[in-house]
């Protein structure tokens, strides 16, 4: 099932400004904290040794400037999500789908190489991979996606059959082609399989809640026969 948004509930599901999830993603772990950090703390020594060295006066400019590079390492993550969230909202086009989790497999992927010396100081290179949970999602008219997304321990609860809902986008308006989609949730289970929360995810649950219900009330009613029948 293929639902089309209009483009106010669109904005509202997938926002502009960075969610606390979106925020959380982009902060990292705590070596990204520390390089935000340095970057915060090289600026400000810029800001300061430029100001010495051509005897700038401390005017509004600088003093914008001096806030924005001290703050560096708490709005960038922010500045990070809002562009993801941008890069969404520009297709023209959006619709609500609802599939079923057709399969489902686990992967290995290399995320990075770090170079490391043992005992014996030889040259040693340690690659990180990272398990990651594949889906193949789909309908009964046989559009189908595929996506894959870092593997966490609630995953265990997927099966195949299971009703899964997310939204996609396009630039065409009939939505006939699927340019991009966000994060997978299973309502059933009330999972989110995702990479990047794209979604205001209080939001999309009350938009599926809803159309269930609509499904739900469209279904034909036997009549119940009676006695005299």
């Amino acid at each position: 099932m293929l639902v089309p948004l209009t483009r106010q509930k669109f904005e509202q599901i997938v926002p502009l400004i960075a969610t606390g999830l979106q925020y959380k993603y982009y902060w990292g772990k705590f070596a990204n904290f520390l390089q935000r950090l340095l970057i915060s703390v090289v600026a400000i020594v810029v800001i300061l040794l430029v100001r010495a060295l051509f005897g700038l006066q401390f005017g509004p400019i600088i003093f914008v400037l001096g806030v924005i590079s001290a703050l560096f390492w708490l709005w960038y993550p922010v500045f990070q999500a809002s562009m993801r969230n941008l890069k969404c909202r520009r297709y023209k086009y959006s619709g609500f789908f609802r599939g079923r989790v057709l399969d489902w497999w686990i992967t290995d992927q290399l995320i990075g190489k770090q170079e490391t010396v043992n005992s014996k100081g030889e040259l040693v290179i340690v690659e990180n991979r990272e398990k990651r949970i594949n889906l193949e999602v789909g309908d009964d008219t046989g559009f189908t996606i595929e996506f894959d997304a870092p593997l966490r321990s609630s995953h265990k609860a997927i099966t195949r059959g299971q009703i899964a809902e997310m939204v996609v986008m396009s630039n065409r308006a009939d939505l006939s082609s699927i340019e991009d989609f966000t994060d997978i949730y299973i309502p059933s289970r009330e999972l989110w399989v995702s990479d990047y929360p794209y979604l205001r995810r209080d939001f999309f649950s009350e938009v599926g809640r809803r159309l269930r219900e609509d499904s739900q009330q469209r279904r034909p009613r036997r009549r119940r026969r009676t006695v005299d029948e």
